[in-house]
């Protein structure tokens, strides 16, 4: 009798144990409560679309102040709580539908995201900025999807004349997460006082913006001591940001999640250093990333 009445609570506390004992997935939400999603893999980064379902929302010109509207996209789900943002601007005479596809796509690895119009499509890269800014302060206080994100974790991108507005938007807010210029155009060269994490994306047949004289100068311009990567793409022209690309989406994902979201989970696709392939031209940056 003593013997099953020790057995049965030997059972018991290895079963409080295993109850008490977390996780490996709620012992990384803990360590990182900002981690979304399930852990990635090469085939996530490059999926159409990540795990979650994704909706969306307008946001109409009239409704906008400091910049022309556009649309939202967001994740369905309010089970994981809030999420990090992204805003994205069009390029020279461009409107927002040119930079559309990259809505859905980060939205559903676990963002919210807004690509917007300008307010005129000929504004100049520092008009970019400032309205990449002011729909960055709609989303977060005034958008109907508000609750959902998380107004620490920002984060910009933008196309040509929209990635040199990047640029001058981090410049001008260092406390955001994360940069990304496309192909970026910019008569400034020289970006030594941003202090954000700056993915700079280029392209080898780019003749509008060509590398040599805008991506990689604005790359090397950034501090030694930042976290930053220089990804130029193969076979690639100015336009190649306007079309889905799983090259840059799969380095975008990797870079929003390793900095917006501090999900280490994503610097597996980041450091070692990408190596050169069909779609890589070349690909620079400062491995381990500190932030």
């Amino acid at each position: 009798m003593k013997r099953h009445i020790a057995a049965a609570a030997t059972t018991a506390a290895a079963c409080l144990t295993l109850l008490l004992t977390p996780s490996a997935g709620a012992a990384g939400t803990a360590a990182n409560p900002y981690e979304r999603g399930p852990a990635p893999s090469q085939s996530s980064i490059e999926a159409l679309r990540g795990p979650y379902a994704v909706s969306q929302t307008s946001v109409s010109s009239l409704a906008a102040t400091g910049f022309g509207g556009g649309t939202i996209y967001y994740p369905t789900s309010t089970s994981d709580g809030t999420f990090g943002a992204v805003v994205i601007s069009p390029g020279f005479t461009a409107y927002e539908s040119s930079i559309a596809w990259l809505g859905p796509r980060l939205a559903s690895q676990g963002f919210v995201v807004f690509t917007i119009d300008t307010l005129t499509t000929l504004d100049q890269p520092d008009s970019r900025g400032r309205q990449l800014l002011a729909a960055l302060d709609h989303l977060t206080e005034r958008s109907s999807v508000r609750g959902r994100i998380d107004s620490t974790r920002l984060g910009v991108m933008g196309h040509s004349m929209g990635g040199g507005g990047t640029l001058e938007a981090a410049k001008s807010r260092p406390s955001l997460q994360a940069a990304i210029p496309l192909t970026g155009w910019n008569t400034d060269k020289s970006w030594p006082e941003i202090t954000t994490p700056t993915l700079v994306i280029g392209a080898d047949g780019d003749t509008v913006a060509p590398v040599a004289s805008h991506s990689e100068p604005f790359y090397q311009s950034l501090p030694s001591s930042l976290d930053k990567a220089y990804l130029e793409l193969n076979g690639a022209t100015h336009f190649t940001p306007n079309t889905s690309n799983t090259t840059i989406a799969k380095y975008s994902i990797s870079w929003l999640k390793r900095f917006i979201d501090n999900d280490t989970r994503y610097e597996q696709f980041l450091c070692p250093l990408p190596r050169p392939s069909l779609t890589i031209e070349e690909y620079r940056g400062t491995c381990p990333h500190d932030s």
